[in-house]
């Protein structure tokens, strides 16, 4: 791996380490930790939440079956975290490993969001005891910009949330989504003070990257250490406080259109 790229080949791979790929031509990339014997577990949206069946290995089309490994696609109702072999996974793209402890200096000269952290990675085991418990246990709703595969593996390698969730997750890519139009926001007073185009796309690119950087794991001072066995136990706590703020908005305007009568 390098600055440019974090290219590895397949007899690179570690269990423990987290992977991505990149989908629909560089526009995105999808996350997930090895765990060994060709499988990822990895964090997507549910695709067919109206399905009822209890079977514990759903396929919502017929790409996700898998001719190789009968327990390709193994995961638990109305859950998001799947087990899938490196194949599936991948879809015929290449094969990415997630940098982690790297340097400030270093994590500013990745332009992409989404591939490394100044975080320090677990132990192994760790890493692998909290993907396969919530590959049981479930990750909670998926949402891209607060809770997506980037954000599942990260947790899984770090063990570490974020207390305020009202702000962009853990996720690299949702930083980078973020940040670019921030940092053009904010550069765009310096138009007035650097005539030259190429010193406004200087000034740009470098609030880009320090927002990107002030969002990182890392370096961010709300994050906390939870373990896999307390998450659990908060994401359902979560789930009971918003359908009791569900049920007092659904009072509120029911009194309002009483009141209106």
């Amino acid at each position: 791996m390098g600055l440019l790229t974090n290219k590895i080949e397949r007899e690179e791979l570690k269990p423990g380490d987290h992977i991505y790929t990149y989908r629909a031509i560089f526009a995105y990339s999808h996350h997930g930790i090895f765990v060994g014997g060709s499988k990822v577990v990895h964090f997507r949206p549910e695709h067919n939440p109206m399905d009822s069946s209890t079977s514990s290995i759903s396929s919502s089309s017929s790409e996700d079956i898998c001719s190789i490994f009968p327990d390709c696609g193994f995961r638990q109702p109305d859950s998001g975290v799947v087990l899938s072999c490196l194949d599936c996974f991948l879809k015929n793209g290449s094969l990415y490993c997630f940098e982690y402890g790297v340097s400030p200096s270093v994590f500013l000269t990745k332009v992409r969001g989404g591939t490394c952290t100044t975080a320090q990675s677990d132990t192994t085991d760790s890493v692998i005891h909290r993907a396969m418990y919530l590959l049981q246990n479930g990750f909670g709703n998926y949402d891209i910009f607060k809770n997506n595969c980037e954000d599942f593996a990260l947790y899984c390698k770090t063990g570490l949330l974020i207390m305020d969730k009202l702000g962009v997750g853990r996720s690299g890519q949702a930083s980078s989504i973020v940040g670019a139009p921030l940092a053009a926001l904010l550069s765009s007073p310096f138009k007035l003070l650097i005539p030259s185009p190429i010193g406004v796309a200087t000034v740009t690119a470098g609030m880009y990257c320090m927002s990107r950087y002030a969002t990182d794991i890392g370096v961010r001072s709300d994050v906390i250490k939870v373990s896999v066995e307390d998450l659990a136990l908060n994401l359902d706590v979560k789930t009971i406080e918003q359908g009791e703020e569900e049920e007092e908005e659904d009072e509120e305007e029911d009194s309002d259109t009483d009141y209106v009568r």
